[in-house]
């Protein structure tokens, strides 16, 4: 959570993250709103616009948590603790941000330590931001350095950081489940902070959960922790907000390697383990070329199918999306992509949302670099062909301010997307370097960079200057900043790029094409030697020519409407869905009810809804299937559709 499809705010993805983009964005599923106003101002790129708080005038240091979870009213009740240190001397007034929190009483901690009652009030709901929590000091109260916050409050059934899962919903059917997602702009809907990546803070919780169910939380989790029923957590390393996340339900532990495991429910722990053995070798190769892991522990907690992404970067405890259980670890670039996180997005920190491409770009072009020490340069190639044709089928869709790797944001952008371009297009550009100034010295550079802004939160231009001064002036007239603009600030792709070759990939699309054109029979398609990548770039690669004897012949041959790859199950789907297939509907329902991950399902409902005569099926699937669905997954297919009917009424 971390490439996808904003909505509200960037209708297609800003950064809960995977390998293959399925991203939200800084509120992108609270409906449809008016944009945010803000003042006329010349635009500031190192403001972030995503947040009412007032973090220039008031920071905070630390935070420390005491919530109940309470599995029948579907809430969390208790107090946030802010430590906090006023930097403008006339600040009378703190504002945090929250979204669907109901506070019940504000205080303030004297040097003493007598707590004092202050006056609070919710603003007014501005989405998708949320309301401002806007709080004054009470008469008398000037603190000279820090002093402590103390919000008691409770969240919302409505919350749209929190999923609350029926036992039915679970993977053992025995015991309810709650997880978080934050990113990018959800965890003030849990709890009252400055939701913002420009403030990093350490945390402490203690929670309370019924007595036969495990906590966790994206800090120092305990492999043997004893199950009472209370749990307490530290994070001594500084995060940003959207990082902050909890899990609670019928989890256990299998252990992966030295500092590696994952949490799963017993009845895919198995599974899981086998599926994500090398995550231990993938750290020790990471920490060979980019610097030592500064977090402890690297665990995962694989969740039900309701976890709307791949997976989310959650310092120490990283959250999966079971999708992922292939059952031939075909899919485990998205554990690279979020191992990757802990230098890039969790060690140096995008400072606004502006500045993703820092987090998802670079992460990008990590993981491919440990799927090719992993696996070999050919199936790293495989994925960055996929990355790059998907990136330029987003650009058709994406308005052209938008494909500028760090365009202006300034919460207005309603409906708009910057697709897969700070992800897709940032891998594209470090590679582009890589390729100029030899992998070796790239790789230095890289990690000096990580060493340099450890535990910050920077801009692009942060960035660029890091750049001209570390690698482009030490080896002067091999690139420019000129030339770099082209990426930061222009559409599209450079001329000059480097375009991701794969053979393998660019042979099963012809033995599609063959197909199609009757030159070969399906059952002769060389699928045994395929990657499961290859068979979802084939599937792509159909052409519209094709029939629907044809399709029968594919799906026969190959299995498709019966396959266990969540990917080449989406891929598929899409076909069908767009083709009318019939014959395969009922597979295809099938995987929009069992799948929550927006990756997998939205596209395959955009194509029933835009078919000419699937709208109300499409709709019918939604309405049984949405029950099961995250918070965020339900709100962005509503949206997707009410934009196919907005867009259809206007002809």
């Amino acid at each position: 959570m971390p490439r996808f499809f904003f909505i509200a705010v960037f209708a297609l993805g800003l950064a809960a993250c995977t390998s293959e983009h399925d991203t939200p964005g800084p509120g992108e599923t609270v409906g449809s709103s008016p944009p945010v106003e803000h003042p006329a101002a010349a635009y500031d790129p190192a403001r972030d616009y995503f947040t009412f708080s007032n973090y220039e005038q008031f920071t905070t240091r630390h935070l420390a948590l005491d919530l109940k979870v309470d599995f029948e009213a579907e809430e969390l009740q208790g107090s946030a603790r802010l430590f906090m240190r006023r930097l403008d001397p006339l600040a009378r007034s703190i504002t945090l941000d929250t979204r669907d929190i109901h506070v019940q009483q504000v205080q303030v901690l004297q040097a003493d330590g007598e707590p004092m009652v202050t006056g609070f009030e919710l603003g007014e709901t501005r989405l998708p931001l949320g309301q401002p929590l806007q709080i004054t000091l009470p008469d008398g109260f000037e603190p000279e350095g820090e002093f402590e916050l103390v919000i008691e409050y409770h969240t919302d059934p409505a919350s749209t950081a929190l999923q609350w899962l029926e036992p039915r919903l679970t993977a053992g059917g025995d015991y309810p489940l709650l997880f978080s997602q934050s990113q990018s702009i959800h965890a003030r809907s849990w709890i009252p902070l400055q939701d913002t990546p420009a403030i990093r803070i350490t945390y402490e919780a203690r929670i309370h959960t019924p007595e036969n169910l495990l906590a966790l939380m994206s800090a120092n989790n305990d492999p043997l922790a004893e199950r009472n029923g209370e749990y307490f957590f530290e994070m001594p390393q500084p995060i940003p907000s959207y990082l902050m996340a909890i899990a609670v339900g019928n989890l256990f532990f299998a252990e992966l390697g030295e500092q590696t495991g994952l949490y799963a429910e017993p009845a895919i722990l198995k599974a899981a383990a086998w599926e994500f053995a090398e995550t231990q070798q993938m750290m020790d190769l990471a920490e060979q070329t980019y610097g030592d892991y500064a977090w402890g522990r690297y665990d995962l907690l694989v969740l039900p199918p309701s976890f709307p992404y791949g997976g989310m970067e959650n310092p120490r405890l990283s959250f999966i999306t079971p999708s992922l259980l292939a059952g031939d670890r075909s899919l485990v670039a998205v554990i690279a992509h979020e191992l990757a996180h802990s230098w890039s997005g969790n060690l140096v920190t995008n400072r606004t949302w502006r500045d993703i491409w820092l987090n998802e770009g670079f992460t990008s072009y990590l993981d491919a670099r440990l799927i090719e020490m992993l696996y070999g340069k050919e199936r790293a190639d495989e994925e960055r062909y996929l990355s790059y044709t998907g990136l330029l089928e987003e650009f058709t869709e994406v308005a052209p301010h938008m494909q500028a790797l760090a365009p202006e944001k300034q919460g207005t952008e309603d409906e708009e997307s910057q697709g897969s371009s700070y992800y897709a297009k940032g891998q594209l550009l470090l590679e582009h370097l890589e390729g100029i100034f030899g992998r070796d010295t790239f790789d230095a550079f890289l990690s000096g960079y990580f060493q340099h802004f450890a535990w910050q939160s920077i801009t692009t231009e942060q960035f660029v200057e890091y750049l001209d001064q570390n690698l482009l002036q030490e080896h002067p007239g091999k690139y420019t900043l000129a030339q770099l603009d082209e990426w930061l600030d222009k559409p599209g792709l450079p001329a000059d790029v480097s375009v991701p070759r794969s053979a393998t990939l660019e042979k099963a699309a012809a033995d599609g094409r063959a197909f199609v054109a009757g030159e070969i029979a399906a059952p002769d398609i060389p699928v045994a030697t395929y990657s499961p990548h290859a068979v979802i770039n084939l599937i792509n690669s159909l052409p519209p020519e094709m029939n629907q004897e044809q399709l029968a012949q594919l799906d026969a041959a190959l299995g498709l409407s019966n396959t266990s790859n969540a990917m080449i199950a989406r891929a598929w789907f899409k076909q069908v869905a767009q083709r009318r297939f019939l014959p395969a509907y009922g597979q295809m329902e099938q995987h929009l009810k069992r799948n929550g991950r927006m990756l997998l399902i939205t596209e395959v409902y955009r194509a029933l809804m835009l078919n000419g005569q699937d709208a109300e099926l499409a709709r019918s699937i939604f309405e049984q299937a949405k029950a099961a669905y995250h918070p965020l997954t339900e709100r962005a297919i509503e949206q997707a559709f009410k934009k196919i009917q907005a867009s259809q009424e206007t002809f």
